[in-house]
Formats: C-alpha cells, structure tokens, sequence
C-alpha cells in the first residue's frame, strides 16, 4: 500500500494500471490526462479525478503536470477518521468522476502540498481534512437532504445530557415520526443508533487522547453506570476501555 498522500509528476509517458484501493488525484500545476474505464477528463489545478478500487485507468502528461494523490487505505480508515462523513465520501468513491474544489478547499490543497506529508500525522489529518470538505460540499449539494452535521454538532455538544428523537427532529424542522423515516432512509439507520454512535465515537476519542477516568469519559458521553458504558463500548469496538487505552 503506498503512502495515503504523495506528491507525483506526470510525463508524456502513459501510464495504465489498476488497484485495490480507491485513489483521488488533485491537480496542482499543469494538466493531466485521465480516463477511468472509458470515462474521460482532465485534471487541471484545483480539479479533482476520483478512481474506484479496482477500476482500471490510463493517465498521460504531453506537457507535464503535478498532482497530489491521495490513496485510501482498504480497512476502516474512513470509518475512523471521518466519522458520520464517510458514508458521503464511499458514495463519492462508488464510480469514477471529475469535481471542481471550490476556494477554501484549493487552499487546503496548496497547504498539504508544501507540508511535509511524509508525516504520518500529518499525512492522516491533512487527508482527513480534505475528504471531509469534500463530504460537506456533497451534503450541501444534496437537495431536500437532512442537515447531518448541525445534528451531529448538537450531539456532540450535548453528549452528557438525556437526548431525545424530538430534539433532533426540531433542528430539522420535522415531526418527530417524518424525521424517524427521513433519517433512516438517508442513513440506514434510526436516530437513536445514531445518537448512540456519536457518543461512542466521542469517547473513542476522549480514552485515546486524554488522561480522564474511565467513569468521567463514561459520564461526559451520558453513561451513568461504568459497567453499561464498558459494555456498550465492548460490543461497539469489540475491546474495552482499557484494553483500547492499551492498544493507543
């Protein structure tokens, strides 16, 4: 598996090849041909060509080009790095296709360029960063949609406090019974297996990265029992608090 994030220079030289792992090139300087099965374009600076795992692709440079090509790791990376916007980007990656970032996207893509992406840290964070602008421009874009991330934010920010289907069904504007099925048809699963995943994730990230008490990072996730909290943990990641502090 090649580095998640490199910098490469493209020749008149053609190149065809296919991989595992889905791959997205950016374009930095110059333009580069590209055809992903049989599909067409041209990947010119702060433009975008998506290769599905496995899909064949040829790509040629008469005049020279540069790009930075960001190559997904087949296990769970996404579903650990970006959370609820993962989804979005598996959807992105499903078939082969070229995007336009947008100002603020091409300059995060010019400041992971002349970053030292040899930094593992770094290199993770950056493509992490990049993929989710990518996946708030999709939900943007998505008509009539649910708006995703304001409820997520709200559950972050509430994650200790009781939460209801009804606070989430009022940011959207919804009945409670119409944001129920508008939710599970746009995510595949219910409100609450939602709300119960955010916070799981939540403390994820408080046991990885802090020093807190198993029963404090318990109770800012809105477990009031330890034991319900490592069990429910248990069956989530499949390892409990401390074993996950162990492994981190």
């Amino acid at each position: 598996m090649p580095p998640i994030l490199s910098l490469r220079h493209y020749s008149h030289e053609l190149l065809c090849h296919s991989h595992d792992h889905a791959q997205l090139v950016f374009g930095l300087a110059g333009e580069l041909q590209f055809e992903v099965d049989g599909q067409g374009s041209r990947v010119r600076r702060h433009q975008l060509a998506v290769v599905p795992a496995g899909a064949r692709h040829a790509c040629g440079s008469p005049q020279g080009s540069q790009c930075l090509v960001l190559d997904l790791p087949a296990n769970d990376w996404l579903e650990r790095q970006l959370g609820h916007h993962a989804s979005d980007i598996q959807r992105l990656l499903d078939s082969p296709r070229a995007l336009q970032l947008d100002p603020v996207q091409g300059q995060l893509l010019g400041w992971l360029a002349s970053s030292p992406i040899n930094d593992s840290v770094i290199a993770n964070q950056g493509a992490a960063l990049l993929l989710s602008s990518l996946a708030c421009a999709s939900q943007e874009a998505r008509p009539g949609g649910l708006p995703l991330a304001a409820l997520d934010r709200h559950i972050e920010q509430h994650a200790a406090h009781p939460l209801q289907v009804a606070d989430l069904a009022r940011l959207a504007g919804l009945s409670v019974a119409r944001f129920h099925a508008r939710f599970l048809a746009e995510t595949g699963r219910t409100p609450m297996e939602h709300i119960r995943d955010k916070r799981l994730q939540l403390a994820e990230r408080l046991l990885r990265g802090s020093d807190l008490a198993v029963g404090e990072v318990a109770a800012r996730v809105g477990y009031s029992s330890q034991s319900a909290f490592t069990a429910a943990l248990s069956r989530h990641l499949g390892m409990t608090p401390r074993q996950l502090r162990r492994n981190a």
